[in-house]
């Protein structure tokens, strides 16, 4: 645990801001979104809780930034696994496929990425200001336009307005997939003592990468319609 003295430059109060988002990076290797406290990320940090309140509102505008930043690097390691899997001389339909299969397990191989977007909407957006809700939302925004770029990139039949659509559409799958396919200690003693009810179990990879190619499937027959 570090022990800092009070910040007195700008140089300064960038390093506590980034040893803030190092320990809540760090803890959430160990610990789902939900378990990561504002107190004990106090503690591991080394500063008083107060203190942490000077460089972030909320134990909420610390995991916004961790999000954005954790899909920066999503989309750039996505650029070149969509161009070591999707075959450019492919039907549009089979490079559809191909995007929703890298898509699906890119993201399965990003637990703290999928956990941070299924605690968007419902967690993480409620306890922040408007100014800090705006930057975010820029910050998404952003994010969404280089996930539909990518997308276009190799299904290039997709209209922009359509790749918009499944960006955002895809995000909100992958939020729900995540928190249905992370079942309790009880369900999972319900399946397995219930082997009927086995088949609610969801794989994560799997269920995201249907949803993918469904979407994609719809959006690229629409244009014939």
């Amino acid at each position: 645990m570090a022990t800092f003295q009070r910040a007195r430059s700008e140089e300064q109060r960038a390093e506590r801001r980034r040893a803030i988002l190092d320990t809540a990076t760090a803890m959430l290797a160990e610990m789902p979104v939900a378990q990561l406290s504002l107190n004990e990320l106090s503690r591991r940090v080394g500063l008083a809780k107060s203190n942490v309140l000077r460089y972030f509102e909320s134990r909420e505008a610390v995991l916004l930034e961790l999000l954005d930043v954790a899909l920066q690097e999503w989309l750039e390691h996505l650029d070149g696994a969509l161009t070591a899997a999707v075959d450019a001389d492919a039907a549009p339909f089979e490079r559809g496929d191909q995007v929703a299969a890298t898509l699906a397990a890119s993201l399965a191989a990003r637990p703290v990425l999928c956990d941070l977007i299924g605690a968007q909407a419902a967690v993480l957006e409620r306890n922040v200001s408007p100014q800090v809700a705006a930057e975010y939302k820029h910050a998404i925004v952003a994010n969404a336009h280089v996930l539909v770029r990518l997308v276009r990139e190799h299904v290039r039949e997709l209209g922009e307005h359509d790749a918009i659509r499944f960006a955002g559409a895809a995000t909100m799958a992958t939020g729900a997939v995540w928190t249905h396919a992370q079942p309790s200690a009880a369900m999972l003693a319900a399946y397995e003592a219930d082997p009927s009810l086995a088949a609610m179990r969801l794989d994560f990879t799997s269920t995201l990468r249907e949803i993918f190619e469904v979407l994609l499937t719809g959006l690229l027959a629409r244009p014939s319609r």
